[in-house]
């Protein structure tokens, strides 16, 4: 038996999208689904009873953070992440690669590993692939991601060839010392860059290894949105019908509904809080800057179309006044808001692909749901 398995419960017949369940040691959670990132042992100041209020079901863990500080050790000592950071629902642990790859240059990545230097006090460390499960399974994660190397954009077609072909390589070695199949699973994960027949290449690499799910690497790292829903819809024929799919990084609404709709499971990302600690709300309008000077006197709430915490209680002047003062109620207050917004359009979306609508809901989402390239109003 594998820790974790998933169920597919539904396609809807308009799109093709998946509506299943996973199910973990810590419980299981329906898809699609966002995980907010709780990068350090904690989802930026949100407390785990608020996120469950909101309907978190899974949260992700950053590798490299928590190893870097407080250590793995002391996380383990502590009873593991769930009882570390007080949440018993299930945790899926990225490899810590990401991070590494941007304070590593490309001359320290090595077949053995990755060189880099602590953004915390510069001190050296040798990250590999077998380090990297070493790390997860003393965090005691439900899922764990296999090291990876994340290739920039844009990249020359050749390194990116090297690039996927080492993550294989490193893969095979990451399930070589995978301890414990029945309490933590191991995903890999499939990268290729934006060149079709190298993600091809990856995917039927990845998914020979036949693991319990799958991530999507490699993306929304500044390449055209174009790009990046042309390389998932190459992809998902080579993708098992009954494993999971997780597009890693990605957290904007309208790339959660376009990747629902190619059949993505699972995403993440730090994009809801960071936009809400810069004063910046997503509604069902688009996005919503709480510092604009036309908010100062506006006593609607963020989104009335929500009923979070957050619309239920507070108006659009005092998060304005909040944030110009750079007080924390604001950040909290909008961080809030942000992930109540994603969980209440993953269950929409969840809902639709079940009805066999999920295009209209597309259509209808897109009529509101204004992207301005990242400015608000």
């Amino acid at each position: 038996m594998q820790a974790v398995t998933y169920e597919l419960k539904h396609v809807c017949r308009q799109s093709g999208a998946r509506y299943g369940v996973v199910t973990t040691p810590h419980g299981s959670f329906e898809t699609p689904v966002f995980m907010p990132v709780g990068t350090r042992a904690t989802v930026k100041t949100m407390t785990p009873e608020e996120l469950k209020t909101i309907g978190a079901r899974i949260i992700l863990g950053n590798t490299y953070h928590l190893w870097m500080r407080p250590g793995e050790e002391i996380v383990k000592e502590m009873g593991g992440l769930h009882t570390f950071m007080n949440w018993d629902r299930p945790i899926l642990t990225d490899s810590g690669g990401f991070q590494i790859f941007s304070l590593a240059k490309p001359k320290d990545i090595v077949e053995e590993g990755v060189h880099f230097r602590s953004h915390i006090d510069g001190s050296s460390h040798f990250l590999t692939p077998e380090k990297a499960v070493a790390i997860q399974e003393s965090l005691g994660s439900d899922i764990m991601m296999q090291l990876d190397e994340c290739t920039p954009w844009p990249a020359d077609e050749d390194y990116v060839r090297q690039s996927l072909e080492r993550t294989t390589r490193w893969l095979d070695r990451a399930v070589r010392v995978w301890n414990n199949p029945q309490k933590q699973s191991l995903f890999g994960i499939v990268q290729g860059g934006t060149v079709e027949q190298l993600r091809i290449q990856s995917v039927k690499e990845i998914t020979s290894f036949d693991l319990p799910g799958y991530g999507i690497g490699g993306l929304s790292v500044g390449e055209p949105a174009h790009l990046m829903y042309a390389m998932i819809e190459a992809i998902m024929p080579f993708l098992p019908t009954d494993k999971p799919r997780y597009l890693m990084g990605v957290g904007s609404p309208d790339y959660l509904v376009e990747g629902s709709v190619r059949g993505v499971d699972m995403f993440d990302c730090v994009f809801p809080t960071r936009i809400g600690r810069n004063g910046t709300a997503l509604t069902w309008s688009g996005r919503v800057n709480t510092r604009n000077a036309c908010h100062q006197r506006s006593n609607m709430p963020l989104d009335p179309d929500c009923d979070c915490y957050v619309c239920q209680n507070y108006t659009r002047a005092y998060l304005h006044h909040l944030i110009r003062c750079g007080e924390i109620l604001g950040l909290r207050l909008l961080s809030w808001h942000n992930l109540a917004f994603l969980m209440n359009l993953m269950g929409k979306i969840r809902e639709a692909i079940q009805e066999d609508r999920l295009l209209t809901f597309r259509d209808e989402f897109f009529d509101r749901y204004v992207v301005r390239s990242g400015k608000s109003i």
